[in-house]
């Protein structure tokens, strides 16, 4: 079933489906899986991405919840030759056999027999890539002969740390990665390990046969390192190692086998990865061969015909998928098995292991308002509770309540100011600005970060505007604005460096809310917020930036051809249908701001653009008038991670989504992650086509009015939205549901998520996530089987490219509720 799945969520499978899809991916890497002590059942809820290598080797990069994990039962009788690699990313657990248990920290690597038993219990959620280690075999041989049963690399130092970096790059790549480019990554984690496993104390070994063992590890290793030349023979390893030909000659006879048979066995194998590299098309079969030491092309095509049953050139036109057994002339390989089957004391080494664990790891505002009027312009900027008629909905919201013998909601009135805003960033540690309880309806001013674009038209006059954007060389009263460090230490741009941009409303403690808990935002109103200019007021603008981040930025075709460009709209609410209509626009002219930094690009939100430096085009688009439907493009609760998260990139806690779906009359549900939901609100946009192509909609700031309304877990046993954990838009004639390239790339990146996130996302994950959601939401919502929900997916499902330009990509897909005229919804 997963063979062709590159990557899931145990969530893109309705519930009953969602052990058997994690038994699958785990079996690719001989393993099993239970839950917990903690967890009664599976699914788990875990994030998966899989490659496989054309030498049939699996690498699977995992993000978890708690489990144990198991050699799978059929181990025993189908594999004899694969290794199982577990690198532990982050997390903690233990590994156990009958003979010892080893703790697992982040950082460190677990080699594993896949024909032995043992049990890993991972104690926390953890991400690790699994390896299946195909044709492992002497790496396989040097785990069983070692004096351990449990073979654990750390990256505290020396070999090991290059081993694991090299595993945690390869998990940072694996989306990005093909079978032919992960061969050489194959082959050398091969070496790394070898070399890793080769470090053996001697001092520690307890009898003759265990320098023996030494010996012929040290010997190996060194035969690794000479491989490429053609002319080294036992004398030079005896010399490197300083050992006499004869002993080297007696390790490798009491192995089995010879040291010319060994390594020619070993060159054989080298030859045969490339053989199976297309990058490596343009050698031939004797370049190869003469790479790895071979001197003669005839001869390698008879050796490795007589090991593997098949000649290099049919080899390299197709590798069979799995080879016959192996047939080889002499000797066989050496087999440090048979040397000594066990090392009977393991404390010394054990001891060493063990020491060598990695453990884990304002403002002010102008000098011409006297006290007084601070006072009151402070008081008149801070939340406060609305009339009780103050609006039609409060007012029928209450006639709702009265009949449920509920109490009346309350009506909260919480305006934009340098108070009640964070700019860039969402933290489930900023201080709430007011708590409320389920139910309650809240009327919130939010304001657009692009508004310095036109400081005269968008914030002069109006005290709120103007307190949030207050800048002067002395003074800048939000001062970080993003997710950056805040003595801007990484670029100088300012503090958060403008690594998130947008300016939220909020954060709202919702009262009683629990992770687990799902929030639903109703949008019963917007309204457009007028200027308070002189020149201009009542009227409303909005700014448009074609900017650096946009899709469209390197593919322009006039001069200059890399180039910012801002439009500024009016909002005409004269006609029938509200239009925007372009006034003028402008080319961005770098920019220096208060504090002296210059700023060639859009690169830290809030710029004051100084109308001198700029040369304003009057006429644009004057034909043209854009249909208004003012929608809030960020919707957030607190994501569950710590610190700051960059504004951006939306996920499952919502944020930017940028869907002009979710306008007035429109409901957004959310999941709840930290206690009191944390709502905020902002990205304010007049009108915005779906992609958002060139970086920004008509940023125009609006005042929205909410009702948020809360659904504990145990209410929601029986319904979808159980287990819902993204974000899902419902309009009075459509279901919208939303897909991410990632739709939780914290937890499928890993540390470096917030910066890995604008390099990896595309619109292939992003549909394929819209798929699943899609899929799962007509299985369990509607009760169709698989394929009926596919077939109604293509004939009756759109589609569409969300955004392009927040990092994590989207794609949506509507669902007309006129599909289904009988349904009745199980609601929240």
């Amino acid at each position: 079933m997963l063979d062709d799945i590159r990557r899931f969520a145990t969530d893109d499978f309705p519930e009953k489906l969602r052990e058997k899809a994690w038994s699958e991916v785990l079996q690719k890497v001989l393993m099993t899986s239970q839950a917990g002590p903690s967890h009664h059942r599976l699914p788990l809820e875990g994030y998966v991405s899989s490659r496989r290598s054309s030498l049939d080797s699996v690498f699977v990069r995992v993000q978890s919840s708690p489990h144990t994990l198991m050699p799978h039962p059929e181990n025993a009788r189908r594999y004899g030759s694969a290794l199982i690699v577990v690198a532990i990313l982050e997390g903690a657990g233990c590994v156990a056999d009958e003979a010892e248990t080893v703790s697992l920290h982040a950082g460190e690597i677990i080699l594993l027999d896949p024909t032995r038993q043992w049990r890993m219990d991972m104690h926390t959620d953890y991400r690790a890539v699994f390896v299946k280690l195909e044709a492992a075999s002497f790496v396989l041989r040097l785990v069983r002969t070692s004096g351990q049963d449990l073979n654990k690399i750390s990256a505290a130092t020396g070999v090991g740390a290059v081993c694991v970096n090299l595993v945690r790059s390869i998990a940072d790549q694996l989306d990005q990665l093909d079978t032919h480019e992960l061969l050489p990554m194959e082959a050398t984690l091969t070496e790394l390990l070898i070399t890793c496993l080769s470090h053996v104390d001697d001092a520690a070994a307890a009898d003759t046969t265990s320098v023996q063992l030494g010996h012929l590890r040290r010997v190996c290793r060194t035969i690794e390192a000479k491989l490429v030349d053609a002319e080294f023979t036992i004398e030079d390893i005896g010399r490197l190692d300083s050992l006499s030909t004869r002993y080297i000659q007696k390790l490798f006879k009491v192995g089995g086998t010879t040291f010319g048979e060994y390594v020619k066995m070993r060159r054989l194998e080298r030859c045969r990865i490339d053989l199976s590299n297309p990058s490596l098309a343009h050698f031939s079969i004797s370049e190869l061969c003469f790479r790895w030491g071979f001197g003669d092309a005839a001869n390698f095509s008879r050796a490795f015909t007589a090991r593997f049953g098949i000649s290099p050139k049919q080899y390299r036109a197709g590798p069979p998928k799995e080879l016959a057994p192996l047939v080889q002339r002499g000797r066989p390989a050496v087999d440090p098995a048979s040397v000594r089957p066990r090392i009977a004391s393991q404390t010394a080494l054990a001891a060493r292991v063990d020491g060598n664990e990695a453990h884990l790891r304002q403002h002010h505002f102008e000098n011409v308002l006297g006290d007084h009027a601070r006072y009151a312009l402070a008081l008149a900027l801070a939340p406060k509770r609305a009339a009780a008629t103050a609006a039609s909905e409060t007012t029928h919201a209450t006639q709702q309540a009265i009949g449920t013998g509920k109490p009346p909601p309350n009506h909260y009135y919480v305006p934009a100011s340098d108070k009640t805003v964070h700019w860039g960033y969402f933290s489930r540690a900023i201080k709430p600005i007011l708590s409320v309880r389920s139910g309650d309806i809240l009327t919130i001013e939010t304001l657009t970060q692009h508004a310095t674009d036109d400081r005269e038209r968008m914030i002069e006059g109006d005290p709120g505007a103007e307190s949030v954007f207050h800048w002067t060389a002395e003074q800048k009263n939000v001062d970080r604005r993003g997710a950056g460090p805040i003595d801007a230490s990484i670029y100088g741009r300012g503090a958060g460096e403008g690594f998130g941009v947008h300016i939220c409303t909020g954060p709202v403690f919702v009262q009683g809310a629990e992770p687990g808990d799902i929030l639903e935002i109703r949008i019963l109103d917007i309204q457009l917020r007028p200027s308070c200019s002189t020149e201009h007021y009542g009227r409303s603008y909005g700014s448009n930036a074609a900017a650096w981040w946009g899709f469209h930025y390197h593919d322009l075709i006039t001069e200059p051809r890399k180039r910012e460009v801002v439009t500024i709209y009016e909002i005409d609410r004269s006609t029938t249908t509200p239009c925007a209509k372009a006034v003028y626009s402008f080319k961005w002219t770098p920019q220096t701001d208060p504090f002296g930094v210059l700023h060639p690009t859009i690169d830290y939100p809030g710029i004051p653009v100084d109308p001198a430096t700029i040369e304003r085009k009057y006429g644009v688009l004057k034909n043209a008038r854009v249909p208004v439907r003012p929608h809030f493009g960020v919707l957030a609760v607190a994501p569950r991670e710590t610190g700051n998260v960059d504004s951006v990139p939306p996920g499952y806690f919502g944020g930017n989504l940028d869907n002009w779906r979710a306008g007035k009359g429109s409901t957004l549900f959310l999941p709840v992650s930290v206690d009191g939901a944390l709502f905020s609100v902002g990205d304010p946009h007049a009108s915005q086509g779906d992609s958002e192509l060139c970086g920004t909609a008509i940023e125009c700031s609006l005042t929205g009015t909410f009702q948020l309304v809360l659904h504990k877990k145990q209410a929601l046993v029986t319904s979808f939205f159980a287990n819902l954990n993204y974000p899902f838009l419902e309009t009075a004639t459509e279901w919208v549901i939303q897909g991410l390239s990632f739709p939780n790339h914290f937890a499928e990146l890993g540390p470096q998520a917030q910066s890995q996130i604008y390099g990896k996302s595309s619109l292939d994950a992003a549909m394929r996530d819209a798929f699943h959601k899609t899929r799962v939401y007509l299985m369990e919502a509607h009760t169709l089987d698989e394929d009926e929900a596919i077939s109604l997916i293509s004939v009756a499902v759109d589609f569409g490219v969300t955004q392009v330009v927040n990092g994590n990509w989207g794609v949506h897909a509507v669902i007309r509720k006129a599909i289904f005229p009988n349904y009745l919804p199980t609601q929240p």
